[in-house]
């Protein structure tokens, strides 16, 4: 839980807004929402209504206003924009703070009289014209925000290189999991994996960047091993039908197992966890992992290595050999995994915390509206 005491006393308001989601940035943005409201500041997050639904934000005392904008761009957006502007209008806010490219560029179109602070989330891989669209869409929006924050070194670079006027790193901290309500042999038992059988754990949208056809064909080689892992893969995405049909071909050990809610019991009954993702910036599931104790093998991308330091083994993206040969190594050496995990856990005590991005967000609040409206209360 986010320690309101820490963050500074701005009796201002903010309006989040975000685009469709499903993972980390609701996540991110419902521990915000609570930590400010804790704090007094008064929030309104606007976003699809699919996301009210999802994470609740109005149950952390935030207001919510349904803008219904999609991840990818669509006619819509123009739908967007107006309802954002109306939203904006009718309650006043002091600072609005966009997550993400697509509530950024909506927001930016929607010319807020509040200062506009955006998060870059996630770098753009796209190819073709969604890529060419997607970087115009990055220009515009560097070039039209008081701040832009990025939750990776990287992110931050590419901002101030597209002429963000003033660029910062704002590190997302991954909400603390709840303890386990199941003990590991209930854990392994749902899944039916003898004592002496691994069980390997990713947690993520099940979407291309992910990767997860790569974790699959490594998986496919961990069958002829004299007791071969079973790789469990919580999520949900667009790519759900091309990965189980993959795992069908193969025949891989891997369970889709979609969206849950029990992530903590999962890592108490894992032996590993890997992260196969072409890109990251402090994916919420590897923080997850390490402080849960539980040893990390990851792509060395985005901001990743940045995150675990020498907590996680780290291999090449895109590498089904480097992703193999990793984990066969840990799974073939106990003492090795023991030591990762403890110094995966060291590296965790390290970050900042839920209560410190809230303390740093309100700060930069208080920093663009010093003296906040009354009117906006």
């Amino acid at each position: 839980m986010t320690d309101a005491s820490s963050a500074p006393r701005w009796p201002g308001s903010v309006a989040l807004v975000l685009a469709s989601s499903t993972g980390g940035v609701g996540q991110h943005i419902r521990s915000v929402a609570r930590g400010l409201t804790a704090a007094g500041v008064s929030v309104l997050v606007c976003g699809p209504a699919a996301t009210q639904d999802q994470f609740d934000f109005i149950g952390v005392s935030a207001r919510f206003v349904p803008v219904e904008i999609p991840a990818s761009p669509t006619p819509a957006d123009a739908r967007a924009v107006a309802a954002l502007r109306r939203a904006l209008a009718a309650t006043g806010v002091d600072v609005v703070h966009a997550h993400g490219l697509r509530a950024g560029l909506v927001a930016v179109l929607a010319r807020p009289a509040a200062p506009l602070v955006v998060t870059w989330h996630n770098a753009v891989l796209a190819g073709g014209l969604r890529g060419r669209l997607s970087r115009l869409a990055e220009r515009i929006v560097a070039r039209s925000v008081r701040v832009a924050l990025g939750a990776s070194n990287d992110l931050v670079e590419r901002a101030a290189a597209l002429g963000a006027p003033d660029a910062r790193l704002a590190p997302v901290a991954a909400p603390a999991l709840p303890a386990p309500r199941r003990r590991r042999a209930a854990v392994r038992a749902e899944f039916g994996l003898a004592a002496d059988r691994p069980l390997i754990l990713s947690v993520g949208r099940l979407h291309p960047q992910k990767r997860y056809d790569i974790l699959v064909d490594a998986a496919a080689r961990w069958r002829t091993r004299a007791s071969a892992p079973q790789v469990l893969i919580a999520g949900s995405g667009p790519a759900y039908l091309q990965l189980a049909a993959r795992i069908s071909t193969t025949r891989a050990p891997v369970t889709l197992l979609g969206h849950r809610t029990d992530v903590a019991d999962l890592l108490a009954g894992a032996d590993l966890a890997v992260v196969t993702s072409d890109w990251e910036a402090r994916q919420l599931f590897a923080q997850e992992a390490l402080r849960a104790g539980v040893p990390l093998v990851a792509t060395a991308v985005g901001g990743l290595p940045d995150l675990v330091g020498d907590g996680a083994v780290l291999v090449p993206a895109g590498d089904v050999d480097a992703i193999d040969a990793a984990v066969r190594d840990l799974l073939d050496d106990d003492s090795r995994r023991a030591d990762l995990a403890r110094r995966g856990a060291a590296r965790a005590a390290t970050w900042p915390t839920e209560a410190d991005t809230v303390a740093a967000l309100a700060a930069l609040y208080a920093e663009l509206a010093p003296e906040p409206s009354a009117a906006n209360r």
